[in-house]
């Protein structure tokens, strides 16, 4: 399943950036997540490890890692999020001094028994990923 969401923020690039960044907030924006901590030591990074817990669609516990770093445009992840294992990218791109294109692009596959469900389900998940980057984005800009 792949899918692509694409938004405008009222904020710096280098902003929404250093925030997306911050194990600390996507619990913040993210109304599945209940916490999210960096496992590994060190500033944040290529090889920076997560684990976070998920409250929806089950209790569940994940980790993933830092795949990809390149402030402040570009922030992939891979790992696993929810019953799913896969890539979340953000690519940031500055239209103007205070404005950003955030576009999030998600990879997933589903184990077995769950594919299935997976290619009725990518759309609801799309859209509840778009929700989630809507209080993202009003939280950035709030700010």
């Amino acid at each position: 399943m792949r899918f692509e969401n694409t938004l405008t923020v009222d904020a710096p690039v280098g902003e929404v950036f250093a925030y997306l960044a911050r194990p600390e907030n996507p619990p913040r924006w993210n109304h599945a997540l209940d916490t999210t901590e960096q496992t590994s030591r060190g500033p944040i990074g290529v090889g920076s490890t997560y684990r976070q817990t998920r409250t929806i669609p089950r209790p569940a516990e994940e980790h993933f890692r830092v795949v990809e770093h390149d402030p402040p445009n570009l922030l992939t992840m891979d790992g696993d999020f929810g019953p799913f294992s896969g890539t979340a990218t953000y690519r940031l791109t500055p239209l103007d001094d205070h404005t950003t294109r955030l576009v999030n692009t998600c990879r997933l596959t589903a184990p077995g028994a769950l594919k299935a469900v997976a290619a009725i389900a990518g759309p609801r998940i799309k859209h509840a990923v778009a929700k989630n980057l809507d209080a993202l984005k009003n939280i950035l800009e709030t700010r």
